[in-house]
């Protein structure tokens, strides 16, 4: 199989604009974020598909592989649809920009499950222990059944706690996945669905036309900058 890494890059960000190019220790963060994909040496190729020149440059003159698109899009998957229709490839990565901790052993697991042929698309989820970011809206929360295929994704917390003496588990949705081909190409030819247009949750528009994402558990993904506040937890991090 064919696999490669996709990278959606905008720069007007609504909650934090030109977060890509802040500054995260000695790079920006959309190069950390590129510079650890292609470090994994899991993908026949990584690339950053983006819609800012400055971005663009920032990649092309650091010695990494970019394009521009061509249209205007309301999402990284479509974005990505756009630059990959005329490519021979069979899976498909979409590593957020504002995840500047890639690490191989997630990615890997992400692909591993395309052995199974009935996986149109996957994504990866991290166990949340801090009520603060339970609560927050800006982590996006997924619920799993017993198989680990996506039942619901929503900024607020589910599940609801509503029986004290139980404590259940809450997993943040990272935005990291991995698509087959066609998958991806038949998610750009629907319209927006009514969930996802009211959370601005992308993956929803799957669920709401009957395709389950294959969720895997990973330990440990870093900070992913959604805030000016997150830019300095990586910083700490880092």
């Amino acid at each position: 199989m064919k696999k490669i890494a996709m990278i959606p890059a905008r720069y007007a960000a609504t909650r934090f604009p030109a977060k890509l190019m802040q500054m995260l220790g000695d790079k920006t963060v959309i190069l950390h974020t590129y510079n650890n994909t292609v470090a994994t040496h899991l993908f026949d190729e990584v690339m950053v598909v983006t819609d800012s020149e400055i971005i663009f440059n920032e990649i092309i003159n650091n010695g990494g592989k970019a394009v521009m698109s061509i249209k205007e899009h309301e999402s990284g998957s479509d974005r990505i649809a756009e630059a990959i229709a005329d490519m021979d490839v069979d899976i498909v990565v979409n590593v957020q920009g504002d995840e500047p901790f890639v690490q191989k052993e997630p990615l890997e697991k992400l692909l591993q499950v395309f052995e199974d042929d009935t996986v149109q698309v996957a994504s990866l989820m991290q166990v949340l222990h801090e009520e603060k970011y339970i609560a927050d809206p800006n982590y996006v929360k997924v619920a799993v059944d017993k198989n680990m295929n996506s039942l619901m994704f929503s900024r607020s917390p589910i599940p609801y706690h509503r029986d004290k003496n139980i404590t259940p588990v809450y997993y943040e949705h990272i935005g990291v996945y991995a698509f087959r081909k066609q998958a991806l190409l038949n998610f750009t030819a629907w319209p927006m669905t009514p969930l996802e247009a009211a959370e601005k949750i992308e993956c929803l528009r799957y669920l709401e036309n009957g395709i389950s994402l294959k969720m895997i558990v990973t330990e440990y993904m870093g900070v992913e900058i959604d805030t000016p506040e997150d830019l300095v937890r990586a910083a700490k991090l880092l």
